[in-house]
């Protein structure tokens, strides 16, 4: 199972928020530059790097910053936050992105995304679900986190796997930030639900045994940000669990 270090960026500086409220922001590190050469030596083999300002804006906002990171990291990078056009697509790629996140606009015009994902193919994109709980579904959250679609997870991921989407991001809100554990019951039944998607899981990793559950649960990766942060254990050993 792969580990991605989380780079969440607000004003050029790395951030973690709790339960994705952005009234609910700790930083961590004005120098996210310096941030990702560290997760470097520690064994990153690939970073997850999210432009909040962008995701709450609805269009780009840091993306040539994460241009920069792109071409220092020397690793494979995943960004998100504020992709709404192919232009931001095909930008971010240029810059040497590796695979683009698609959050809001996946659940808002899906059919834009499956014509991308024609066009580039299915190893040039994530589609990033996070879901809030509401009266005991999963239901998809957009901009930011901010506002509810109304759309039920099941529903959004049958549409792009039946399109060939491959890699999928799910987040619980509910647990993002706050290290008591990923809904392991929900990553299981996506697993099971739709065995071809590659699983990314992510919120409420706080421990080495969350990463070993998810791991035995079948996800293909894990999203690690406030726990490295915090000192809940390193990368290497995040990395070692998930070997």
């Amino acid at each position: 199972m792969l580990i991605y270090p989380a780079i969440d960026l607000i004003d050029g500086k790395c951030v973690r928020l709790a339960q994705g409220a952005f009234d609910a922001v700790t930083q961590y590190n004005d120098d996210p530059l310096r941030q990702l050469k560290s997760f470097v030596q520690d064994g990153a083999e690939q970073v997850h790097i999210v432009d909040l300002d962008g995701a709450r804006a609805g269009k780009p906002v840091q993306h040539d910053l994460i241009g920069k990171l792109t071409t220092a990291a020397g690793i494979a990078v995943q960004a998100a936050g504020g992709v709404r056009t192919r232009e931001h697509v095909q930008a971010l790629l240029d810059n040497g992105v590796s695979r683009v996140v698609i959050g809001s606009l996946a659940i808002l015009e899906p059919d834009q995304v499956t014509g991308w994902l024609a066009d580039y193919g299915p190893e040039s994109f994530t589609i990033s679900l996070d879901i809030k709980v509401e009266g005991g579904e999963p239901i998809i959250a957009t901009h930011g986190w901010e506002k509810s679609s109304g759309k039920l997870l099941w529903d959004i991921l049958s549409y792009h796997a039946e399109a060939g989407m491959k890699h999928v991001l799910v987040t619980d809100v509910s647990r993002d930030g706050m290290l008591t554990g990923p809904n392991l019951p929900l990553m299981q039944e996506i697993i099971s639900r739709f065995p071809n998607i590659a699983l990314q899981a992510s919120g409420g990793v706080g421990t080495i045994g969350d990463i070993r559950q998810l791991k035995q649960a079948g996800a293909a990766a894990a999203i690690v940000g406030k726990a490295l942060y915090e000192g809940k254990f390193t990368l290497a050993e995040a990395v070692n669990a998930g070997a």
